[in-house]
C-alpha cells in the first residue's frame, strides 16, 4: 500500500509500485485533468507538482510519492477561488485545443512558487520543455509575465478591469 498526499488529502493506494503516478492519478483517483502526451517526460502534458517541484508524473513511479505531498491541476485552484495562473489563462484566451494547458499552468505555476517576479528569460526557460501543438506560446508567456507582474505585461487584475469596461 502507498500512501502520500493528494490536492491536501491522505491518500492510499495498492496500485502497482511501477504504476506511472499519472495513471494513478488519472484511473485510481479519477482526476482527469493532468494528460498523457508522449510517456517518455518530455512533452510536459502530465506535469504535476511533488513537493512543489513540477514533475512529469507519466515516466515517474507510484512508489516515489510515498509520503510526499502531490498536486494536480485541480488542486491549484478550484472554480470559486481559481490560481491567478488559471485566471491569466481564461483573461489572455490562451488554449486553443487545451489539451497541454494543464501541464503548462502547473510548470508555470512551480516558476511562480520559486521566483515570483520571473523575467521574460526565465519564463522561456522554465517553460522550454512543454510542447504545445497549436502553437499558444505567445499567449501562454503573456499570460505567466502577467501574474509574474514582470516587464510592461498588464496584471491580470489591470485586464478583467479592461474585460468589464
Amino acid at each position: 500500500m502507498i500512501t502520500f498526499t493528494l490536492n491536501g488529502a491522505l491518500v492510499k493506494t495498492d496500485d502497482t509500485p511501477d504504476t506511472p503516478l499519472l495513471w494513478a492519478v488519472r484511473d485510481t483517483f479519477k482526476l482527469k485533468g493532468s494528460k498523457y502526451g508522449c510517456g517518455a517526460g518530455l512533452c510536459g502534458a502530465c506535469t504535476m507538482h511533488v513537493d512543489g517541484e513540477a514533475v512529469r508524473t507519466c515516466v515517474l513511479p507510484i512508489s516515489a510519492v510515498a509520503g510526499k505531498q502531490v498536486t494536480t491541476i485541480e488542486g491549484l485552484g478550484t472554480p470559486d477561488d481559481p490560481h491567478p495562473l488559471q485566471q491569466a489563462w481564461v483573461v489572455h484566451s490562451v488554449p486553443q485545443c487545451g489539451y497541454c494547458q494543464s501541464g503548462q499552468i502547473m510548470s508555470a505555476a512551480a516558476l511562480l512558487a520559486e521566483k515570483p517576479e520571473a523575467s521574460e528569460a526565465e519564463v522561456e526557460q522554465a517553460m522550454a520543455g512543454n510542447i504545445c501543438r497549436c502553437g499558444c506560446y505567445p499567449r501562454i508567456k503573456q499570460a505567466i509575465l502577467a501574474v509574474a507582474g514582470s516587464g510592461d505585461a498588464p496584471t491580470v487584475d489591470d485586464l478583467a478591469m479592461e474585460v468589464t469596461s
